[in-house]
């Protein structure tokens, strides 16, 4: 019974059409409940997410879910999870960061990441977004670099609002195409490397301009 539990929650997008039929309204909010522990908990980034949204878009196209209930419910589920996770990082790195000469705890991380993320903190939040397990630990270290919690806000409702409207939409638009749906993993794949494509442009163009400063 508890590995039937394990692989339903850790598989949700795969089981969806049973959970639909079997449980109702009650889907919304397990499907709140595993985005929101996805984004949270630093513990739990093997969850789906991606896949999940991608899921749930191609069933309420078909009607078995509302398409508005899910942005709501959903985009709220992402939200509330970073700024939990956010927290948690806020609470507990400046006490674990305390020795100054420890191997890997040690203040001058806990600085150089206040500094990159007082620097790029914004970018990352919301490119995290589209990255799995990144951006599970991507709050927990804005908060470890007490990044200004109304700056973590904005990007946090920008980059958690871009990733369910991405994912849900292209499970609705696209989800019940033939070929999508024998094809599962690599578009959802594909979909993730494109969100990327902004972050790895302005990862170069930091890069060169980083260099054409070292060469004056």
């Amino acid at each position: 019974m508890a590995n039937s539990l394990i692989d339903l929650v850790m598989h949700m997008d795969q089981h969806l059409g049973l959970i639909i039929r079997d449980y109702g309204m009650w889907t919304y909010a397990m499907l709140f409940f595993i985005i929101f522990c996805e984004t949270g908990l630093v513990v739990t980034p093997f969850l789906p997410g991606d896949s999940l949204l991608f899921a749930t878009g191609s069933f309420a196209a078909i009607g078995s879910l509302d398409i508005r209930w899910l942005t709501i419910f959903l985009s709220v589920a992402a939200i509330a999870g970073d700024t939990v996770n956010y927290w948690i990082g806020h609470a507990t790195g400046p006490k674990v960061f305390t020795q100054e000469k420890s191997r890997f705890l040690n203040r001058e991380y806990l600085e150089r990441t206040q500094r990159f993320y007082k620097r790029y903190g914004g970018k990352t939040i919301i490119l995290a977004r589209f990255i799995p397990i990144v951006r599970t630990f991507a709050p927990f270290v804005a908060g470890i670099g007490c990044m200004d919690y109304m700056r973590f806000l904005a990007f946090n409702v920008i980059g958690g609002l871009a990733w369910i409207a991405l994912f849900i939409l292209g499970g609705f638009f696209f989800g019940n195409i033939p070929f999508v749906k024998r094809h599962f993993t690599l578009v959802i794949l594909a979909i993730i490397l494109i969100s990327l494509l902004p972050g790895i442009i302005e990862f170069f163009r930091q890069r060169n301009q980083f260099a054409q400063r070292a060469g004056q």
